[in-house]
């Protein structure tokens, strides 16, 4: 019983760490004027509601830019990057988007998620962390690639196309 308990504790903990609710990301700076998640992300149509508690009302994403992001690449103008875990990243940010160490400069991409064969168009955001280091992934892109909300899914990540 005992180990149960502990194995509940352990899930509950990388839950948190995985929304970022952790003390270990109380140094994450947040996105200002000058970083590149401020500038990479581009202003939403329209912020979740301040009530907001099921997954429709944060993805305030449109069925046209759903579309828009899940068009398929053009062939041969990708290069990947490599694989990296996501967690869920900040639901209330809105948009396609993937904050990962895999780039070193604001970039367009693509995630791919194997297990369903879905992808998704994003904003590729640089985040400090060895290119082992997992990586976060936007609400809205998370939903559109088929991934379950409480996963930690392996994605392949391209850039350009």
């Amino acid at each position: 019983m005992r180990n149960a308990r502990v194995g509940i504790a352990i899930l509950g903990g990388l839950s948190l760490a995985a929304c970022g609710k952790l003390p270990i990301f109380k140094d994450r700076p947040e996105a200002g004027p000058d970083t590149p998640a401020a500038v990479t992300r581009p202003e939403p149509a329209s912020a979740p509601p301040a009530g907001a508690r099921t997954v429709e009302q944060f993805d305030t994403t449109t069925a046209d830019e759903r579309k828009k992001a899940a068009a398929a690449p053009k062939p041969g103008g990708e290069q990947a990057l490599g694989d990296t875990v996501a967690s869920l990243g900040d639901p209330a940010a809105p948009g396609f988007w993937l904050e990962t160490p895999l780039v070193s400069a604001p970039a367009k991409g693509r995630v791919l998620n194997p297990a369903t064969g879905k992808s998704a168009q994003v904003d590729l955001i640089p985040i400090d962390g060895p290119k082992t280091a997992g990586s976060r992934i936007s609400l809205a892109a998370m939903r559109l690639i088929e991934a379950p909300l409480t996963d930690l899914p392996t994605l392949k990540v391209f850039t350009g196309g």
